[in-house]
């Protein structure tokens, strides 16, 4: 008769114990995490190409509304984050929302000409057109061309976490 060889089942118990931890709500805290790294990067970029307006000294207006704007969502933890006006400390304070396997952060600038300057609008007297700035449009393509390699990254990270 052949000899099978001896099985240690301790490593066995020890790799399901870590599968386990990956089913487990600790994913979910990680999927959160990761729509929030992504979610900080969109605002860092569509914050930086917001464009700000810029009025004589005489005028008393103050430029730089629309770009405020970005994290100005009424969420009260998200509110005392923009205190200290970092992107990522806000994107970590809004709340994500789960529907089936897809996690959403939902990113707005309330102010009410945003729009106007994201897409273009016509000049006062109707007869011309201001280019858009698509600054949010532009953001988004350029995180989506990275979003991959971010989450590939941070998968990484988390299986060593968990395997290691």
């Amino acid at each position: 008769m052949a000899r099978w060889g001896s099985v240690d089942f301790q490593q066995l118990k020890n790799l399901q114990k870590k599968m386990e931890k990956l089913q487990s709500s600790e994913f979910e805290k990680f999927c959160e995490d990761v729509a929030k790294e992504l979610a900080a990067r969109l605002l860092a970029k569509v914050i930086k190409r917001t464009p700000v307006g810029e009025y004589p000294n005489s005028s008393g207006k103050k430029g730089g509304t629309l770009r405020r704007g970005w994290t100005a969502k009424t969420h009260a933890e998200a509110a005392a984050a923009t205190s200290n006006k970092n992107a990522k400390a806000y994107a970590h304070a809004l709340p994500v929302t789960k529907t089936g396997n897809t996690f959403q952060i939902e990113i707005i600038n309330p102010v009410n000409y945003a729009p106007y300057v994201e897409y273009g609008h016509r000049t006062r007297n109707h007869k011309g057109w201001v280019r858009g700035r698509f600054m949010l449009t532009i953001s988004e393509d350029e995180l989506r061309s990275q979003a991959q390699q971010i989450v590939n990254r941070k998968v990484t990270e988390f299986i060593r976490k968990c395997f290691g």
